[in-house]
C-alpha cells in the first residue's frame, strides 16, 4: 500500500497547515481520502498526484466543510464515485458507508470503522495496522506536541477513542497534523485529557461557575479568547455527558446556558 498526501491549502487555528487529503494505491488503483474542501488549485494537484492510476472511490471521513465539499466534483471528474457514512453539506454520497464495509484498492482492503463524536457521521478507515483518522483523532501541529478536537457528543467520542485503542494500531493518518508512530500512546492520551478536562469542569461548577460561558473562562484560562468559541462547544459536550449521568444539571445551550451541581 501507498499513502501519498496532499496538503489543502486551508490552514487556520482548528485545521492546522490545513486538510490532508490521501491518495492510497495499490498496484494501478487508488482510492481518495477526504478530497477537503473546494478548491480548484487543490484538485489539479489531487489529480496530478494520482497520475494514471484508477480511482476506485472517492471517500469521506465525515461531511464537515473542510473535508467533503471537493468529493462529488472531483469524482465526476475522475469517472468514479463517492462514499461516506451520510450525507451532508456540499456532500450526496454514492454509496452509504456502514461498520465494517470495505472498499478494495487493488489488494488493500480498507474497513470502515463507525467513530462518532467529533460528529455523528464520522468514520475511520483500517487497513492491517494503519488507521486513517479524519478528526477523530489529530497529529501534531508544528510547534505543538498533541492537539486535541472540537467534540460534539462526549460520550460517544469516547466509546470510539477505545474502539481505536482495541485495534493497536501501527501508524495513524489523520486528517490534520502530521502522521502519528505511537498511535497507542496518543490515543491513551487523548482519552486522560478528556477525563482531566471533566474533573476540571466539574471543579470549576463546584466553585461557582454557572453558565457555558463561565466554565470556559475558569478552564480555558490560559487559551487565546479568539479559540473560546471552540473550547465553549467542546465545554457543552462534557456538560451534556455529565448531566446524563446525574452529576449535574443544565438548562439551554450556547454561551449562557445555565448550569448547577447535583445535590
Amino acid at each position: 500500500m501507498r499513502v501519498e498526501r496532499v496538503l489543502a491549502p486551508n490552514p487556520g487555528p482548528f485545521t492546522g497547515p490545513g486538510t490532508n487529503t490521501y491518495v492510497v494505491s495499490d498496484g494501478r488503483e487508488a482510492v481518495i481520502l477526504d478530497p477537503g474542501p473546494l478548491d480548484r488549485g487543490h484538485e489539479a494537484a489531487i489529480v496530478d498526484t494520482v497520475g494514471d492510476r484508477r480511482v476506485v472511490a472517492v471517500v469521506v471521513t465525515h461531511t464537515h466543510p473542510d473535508h467533503a465539499p471537493l468529493a462529488n466534483p472531483l469524482a465526476r471528474e475522475l469517472g468514479t464515485d463517492t462514499a461516506g457514512y451520510a450525507p451532508g453539506p456540499d456532500f450526496e454520497p454514492d454509496r452509504l458507508l456502514r461498520e465494517g464495509d470495505v472498499i478494495r484498492v487493488g489488494g488493500v482492503a480498507l474497513q470502515v470503522v463507525f467513530t462518532p463524536g467529533h460528529s455523528s457521521d464520522h468514520v475511520c478507515f483500517r487497513a492491517g495496522g494503519v488507521v486513517f483518522t479524519g478528526d477523530h483523532v489529530l497529529g501534531p501541529f508544528p510547534g505543538q506536541e498533541r492537539t486535541s478536537v472540537m467534540v460534539e457528543d462526549l460520550a460517544a467520542y469516547l466509546e470510539s477513542l477505545e474502539k481505536i485503542l482495541r485495534l493497536t494500531p501501527s501508524r495513524l493518518y489523520p486528517g490534520h497534523g502530521s502522521e502519528v508512530d505511537d498511535p497507542v500512546a496518543l490515543v491513551s492520551w487523548y482519552i486522560r485529557h478528556r477525563l482531566e478536562r471533566e474533573r476540571e469542569i466539574l471543579a470549576a461548577v463546584a466553585g461557582g461557575a454557572s453558565t457555558v460561558g463561565e466554565v470556559v473562562e475558569k478552564v480555558y484560562r490560559e487559551v487565546d479568547p479568539a479559540l473560546f468559541p471552540m473550547a465553549a462547544r467542546s465545554v457543552e459536550a462534557h456538560l451534556r455527558k455529565l448531566s446524563a449521568e446525574g452529576r449535574l444539571t443544565m438548562a439551554g445551550e450556547g454561551w449562557d446556558a445555565r448550569i448547577e451541581a447535583t445535590r
